[in-house]
């Protein structure tokens, strides 16, 4: 649910703390690792307590003194609506030995994200296909605010390349590598033309507090923004359960003992994720960017 920054103390151990970093996430199905263009290493964690295990794991364990840059909630995107885009051989604007059109479509919360073909069977070579595919799961690790896009459908309505002679390869004839590159620009065009909406992960929380302390404790949830749903008395303890989110979460933890003198217990586990209130916040985004045609195609090494 959160995303935060690695850095070494040390810039010479920027390869050894790579190294580390890479093994704990293979060991860990809670931690997600992703390089970006600067070398820069970030992590997704459940929460705040892990990125300090995470620190002290790496300096025991690899003896790779880091830093953690400011933590930020990680949010989802979906689509709102349906969007389509295509761009052909041929075409003054597509500089690459390729035809992709692309259809993305809104699907059930919790189904991720799917591929599916809407041409012929065996019209588009297996190899052209899969690398559609990939570069399409790939590309949507980064939507229109550059949040990982969830819950679509992406359908495969289009496609056209040039056959290889009968005897050899011609600089001419389509790659993989056309399709690659292609892809991320009609993909984003159909997403922008669909629309898609931020949504913030929440958790679901129970809590249990001594009874007298609960005119202090629910002014506290409301500056938490959590929602209580329920408030049962159970002899000189109350338990509240409700909704919180995830971004106030660690700031509860915080301030629930001086609310409740220490006695206060917090169970939190998340529960889904919801339309983010107000303006919707931005991530930046990595790598070459196809929101920004000229700039991609001199990334990528072809201009129109």
């Amino acid at each position: 649910m959160l995303e935060t920054v690695v850095v070494p103390d040390e810039p010479t151990e920027r390869g050894a703390l790579h190294a580390a970093l890479t093994q704990l996430a293979e060991q860990d199905p809670l931690i997600g690792l992703r390089l970006d263009d600067t070398g820069d290493a970030a992590l997704s964690l459940y929460g705040e307590v892990q990125k300090e295990v995470v620190g002290a794991t790496l300096a025991e364990e690899f003896g790779v003194a880091v830093s953690f840059r400011e933590t930020t909630t990680f949010h989802v995107e979906r689509p709102v609506g349906v969007g389509s885009a295509v761009e052909r051989m041929g075409d003054d604007v597509n500089p690459f030995n390729a035809t992709v059109g692309l259809r993305v479509e809104p699907a059930p919360v919790g189904s991720g994200v799917r591929f599916r073909l809407g041409i012929e069977p065996g019209s588009l070579t297996l190899a052209f296909r899969r690398a559609v595919e990939e570069t399409v799961l790939c590309t949507l690790q980064q939507g229109l605010r550059g949040w990982q896009v969830a819950d679509c459908t992406v359908v495969l309505t289009e496609s056209g390349y040039v056959p290889p002679p009968p005897y050899g390869w011609s600089v001419y004839s389509s790659s993989a590598s056309d399709f690659r590159r292609l892809t991320p620009l009609v993909l984003l065009t159909a997403l922008r033309r669909a629309r898609t909406t931020v949504l913030e992960p929440v958790h679901g929380f129970t809590l249990d507090v001594p009874h007298d302390t609960l005119t202090a404790v629910l002014p506290l949830l409301a500056r938490s923004d959590a929602v209580p749903l329920s408030t049962v008395t159970r002899g000189d303890r109350a338990v509240v359960e409700g909704d919180v989110p995830a971004a106030r979460l660690h700031r509860l933890h915080q301030q629930l003992p001086g609310a409740t003198r220490g006695e206060g217990v917090l169970d939190s586990v998340f529960a889904r994720y919801r339309p983010v209130r107000g303006e919707a916040p931005v991530r930046r985004r990595r790598g070459a960017d196809p929101l920004h045609r000229e700039e991609y195609l001199r990334s990528v090494g072809r201009q129109a």
